[in-house]
């Protein structure tokens, strides 16, 4: 069967494909602009019975406690996404805009992978850890320590990497025995919306267990935020809408995860090879137009070197044109929608009008009548200091920023309310590791070194979130502990 045969979306409400209570919306194409179909558009009614779903099924079913059922479930999940990879990559580069070739890895493919370490991370984790026996106040007890999934989970998802962000969410939070209200950006309601499908279609997931609910009203997240019946709220998005999550979540006293905006730095050290460096960070800063959160947006050069610098970072960006994603060639594609091209460009127009110049780009691309295309862009002759220094763009933009040393590169670097990534080049991978080691950020790359990996926690310091994404600290954010005490007779 085809996904979404008849160009329209559903919601996933208690093992149920329905019509949204608000009609439906259009999704649109943000290479072409033109409309792939309809949402399901949930209004409040929706979400409430999203959510009651989510919470009959933790509190009357055996989900929480059957780990062979949902590793099963996961397992068929992931299958299901397999099965279906190629429909899935035209979707994906239809409703997100996202090239080709990143479909291969952490648009599409990395993350229905990753769905094997969240079952795999549940079949073998030790879910009870015995103490022993010991004699606290003088009274023989036997103790373990117990883990348990939380509860209802609402997640909140953004339209950069939906898949990956999506996956990130419902693979570990359903391993771990938590039933899950999915909110995913109206942005991209397709790429979510078929999981529904699948759930449903492919899998043993019971009904409640997961419930999909696309929406253009952005009030139904913070319902999922505010409602007791939640017991935790996992967001990925923007720093503010971190802060109204958090402030909203706070009512009820729930776990929040946080996973918010970045402004990372590239430094590269005055023994590194220039030209590499450069080249790279410029490539980077291209890939899906700059739409990354841990992307590094400010690079930081040796002051004695910057036009050089400048130059090679233009000569790479401005050599790679912004373009069709559905070719297998394409690096920067379209950002995601005409509000965010205009966002971006105002940020464009900010650097000139704060004495930057720009060393290549600067607007739309003349070749691109249609779709939300900017130029790779870079800035040069501004300082730390300069707002499209410090604030999160998402767009194909790189800063040049001249530094004075180490000392230097490193307080530039944590000068920034965010700390959720960093690179570091040089030669000497001592000096570099020690650099590194500085850096205040969740994510730091040496000399090319990849973190992005369904082992490894993802996550930031400062106004860039609290908790982890993936890995084994991902896992454990859907966990409570509870300590059991036995008296021993």
């Amino acid at each position: 069967m085809a996904l979404l045969a008849d160009g329209v979306s559903r919601l996933l409400i208690d093992g149920k494909l329905t019509s949204g209570g608000a009609g439906g919306f259009a999704t649109v194409n943000p290479a072409t602009e033109e409309v792939l179909g309809e949402a399901a558009n949930a209004d409040t009614a929706d979400m409430d019975r999203a959510i009651g779903a989510a919470r009959r099924a933790f509190d009357e079913t055996g989900w929480s406690t059957n780990t062979e059922l949902r590793v099963r479930c996961v397992r068929q999940l992931r299958d299901a996404m397999r099965e279906h990879v190629e429909e899935l990559r035209d979707l994906t580069i239809a409703d997100v805009g996202a090239p080709r070739m990143l479909t291969a890895g952490a648009q599409l493919e990395g993350p229905i992978n990753d769905l094997s370490f969240a079952a795999d991370t549940a079949e073998n984790y030790e879910w009870t850890q015995d103490l022993g026996l010991a004699s606290p106040m003088g009274i023989p007890t036997r103790r373990s320590v117990v883990r348990e999934a939380v509860g209802v989970v609402g997640a909140i998802t953004p339209w950069n990497f939906p898949h990956q962000i999506n996956l990130a969410k419902l693979g570990p939070a359903l391993a771990a025995g938590n039933t899950v209200v999915l909110k995913p950006a109206p942005d991209t309601p397709w790429v979510a919306a078929v999981l529904g499908e699948l759930i449903a279609e492919h899998t043993d997931i019971p009904p409640g267990v997961v419930n999909i609910v696309t929406s253009t009203d952005h009030a139904l997240g913070a319902m999922l935020a505010k409602d007791p019946r939640v017991d935790l709220v996992s967001f990925t998005g923007s720093t503010a809408t971190g802060r109204s999550v958090m402030a909203d979540a706070a009512a009820t006293i729930k776990k929040v995860f946080l996973e918010l905006g970045g402004k990372s730095a590239f430094l590269v050290l005055d023994d590194a090879d220039l030209a590499a460096a450069c080249s790279v960070a410029g490539f980077s800063v291209c890939l899906h137009a700059g739409q990354g959160c841990a992307i590094t947006t400010r690079l930081v050069v040796p002051r004695a070197r910057y036009d050089e610098a400048v130059a090679i970072a233009a000569g790479t960006m401005g050599s790679i044109k912004p373009g069709d994603p559905s070719k297998p060639g394409t690096i920067c594609g379209p950002v995601i929608s005409a509000r965010q091209r205009d966002r971006v460009q105002s940020y464009l127009d900010l650097a000139i009008a704060e004495g930057g110049e720009f060393a290549c780009g600067g607007g739309r691309p003349a070749d691109q009548p249609a779709g939300f295309f900017i130029e790779p862009t870079v800035i040069s002759g501004l300082t730390n200091e300069a707002r499209v220094a410090r604030e999160e763009i998402f767009g194909p933009v790189l800063t040049v920023i001249p530094h004075d040393g180490d000392d230097d590169a490193v307080r530039i670097a944590n000068d920034s309310p965010y700390g959720l990534s960093g690179t570091v080049y040089g030669a000497d991978p001592e000096r570099a590791a020690g650099v590194a080691a500085r850096l205040r950020a969740g994510t730091v790359n040496v000399n090319g070194g990849v973190w992005y990996a369904a082992d490894m926690p993802f996550g930031g310091y400062k106004q860039s979130g609290n908790g982890r994404e993936m890995g084994i600290a991902g896992f454990e954010e859907y966990l409570e502990i509870k300590a059991i005490a036995t008296a021993a007779n």
